[in-house]
């Protein structure tokens, strides 16, 4: 049997004419779209610039986004305005940012419990993550085991081999509940199936000089927070918490050459996003004027002082990275029994 091509009738073909000029006609929006968003795109920003920032004025962090500010807004030729909203977890900060403008002209300045933390820490968020879209992370800060000058503990397998020794004993500090020096040391327990005591301190400079007296056994902190009494020679670092060691403390082991658990890494990051559904051209252009703007020598300087790293990644990379994080957060916080419900 051979196959037979029927020609169709007029009525047909017409038919078929037809049903075709209804698709273009509904191609044509999609394509009309498309070129309105490149136009945004170049015409944006059309007004001030508002980045909302959920840290007070003269932190680590606020003084990046500082820095960055000026350096889109010679780009932009718009001003670009960094509102602090600090307080309530961030939660200040993020309303502020939820009842903002939609354009792009409103963005927000996210720290990573934000979006890998919260969501497991608190039954109930007053904001969904999905309501961000993450641009770029704008540093990474790893944080060193910190513990009094004169104390007993040459590394992390001291601290460890105690804690193993008298499970509850062995106390460690951080600022609150659900931050990433508290949940960094649950992670280390996690990981080496231990039990110590978090202590909780109202202020971080409180923290560190409790580590200094012998109040706590030990605490991670970063250069900005505990640097000055390490600088002093009240505490010491005998750990870093990144895969690597720190640049600017070549002598100071990983957590894992350390005597602590292989593959053990811990970092606190911020990033800038916008808001959920803006036009692909324009989330294009932010990313792009971003990575010029981190990409200057003023910023490796700063970061430098703050002991900050810059964290090079594409959108879709930040993407999974926050995604694994989120699982990996999830299971430690778990673990922990950690809420602040």
């Amino acid at each position: 049997m051979t196959d037979r091509f029927t020609r169709p009738s007029r009525k047909a073909f017409l038919k078929l004419a037809a049903a075709a000029g209804v698709a273009a006609a509904f191609a044509l929006p999609t394509q009309a779209q498309t070129a309105a968003s490149a136009a945004a795109a170049t015409d944006w920003p059309t007004k001030p610039v508002r980045i909302i920032t959920p840290f007070p004025v003269g932190s680590g962090p606020e003084g990046v986004v500082r820095l960055l500010a000026e350096k889109l807004q010679k780009t932009w030729g718009k001003p670009v305005i960094v509102e602090n909203r600090p307080g309530a977890n961030g939660f200040i900060a993020i309303d502020a940012f939820r009842q903002g403008a939609k354009d792009g002209h409103d963005l927000m300045h996210l720290d990573n419990v934000h979006l890998v933390a919260y969501p497991h820490l608190f039954k109930k968020l007053p904001y969904d993550p999905k309501d961000f879209e993450p641009v770029l992370p704008l540093f990474r800060a790893n944080f060193f085991l910190t513990t009094a000058a004169n104390s007993k503990y040459r590394n992390v397998g001291d601290i460890l081999a105690e804690a193993r020794a008298n499970p509850g004993k062995l106390n460690y500090g951080s600022w609150s509940v659900g931050n990433p020096v508290h949940l960094g040391t649950a992670l280390l327990e996690a990981m080496t199936n231990t039990e110590m005591q978090h202590v909780v301190y109202k202020e971080t400079s409180q923290l560190y000089t409790g580590v200094a007296n012998g109040e706590l056994n030990f605490a991670l902190g970063t250069m900005a927070t505990a640097g000055p009494l390490q600088r002093a020679g009240k505490i010491k670092f005998i750990g870093t918490t990144g895969l690597k060691r720190h640049p600017a403390f070549p002598d100071v082991p990983t957590v894992a050459e350390s005597g602590g658990p292989a593959g053990y890494e811990v970092s606190g990051w911020t990033t800038i996003a916008t808001p959920k559904g803006l036009p692909k051209a324009v989330a294009d252009r932010i990313q792009r004027d971003l990575e010029k703007a981190l990409a200057e020598p003023e910023i490796a300087q700063r970061y430098a002082a703050f002991g900050y790293d810059l964290f090079p990644t594409t959108r879709e990379q930040f993407g999974s990275f926050i995604q694994s994080e989120s699982t990996k957060w999830a299971g430690v916080i778990q673990r922990a029994k950690a809420s602040l419900d």
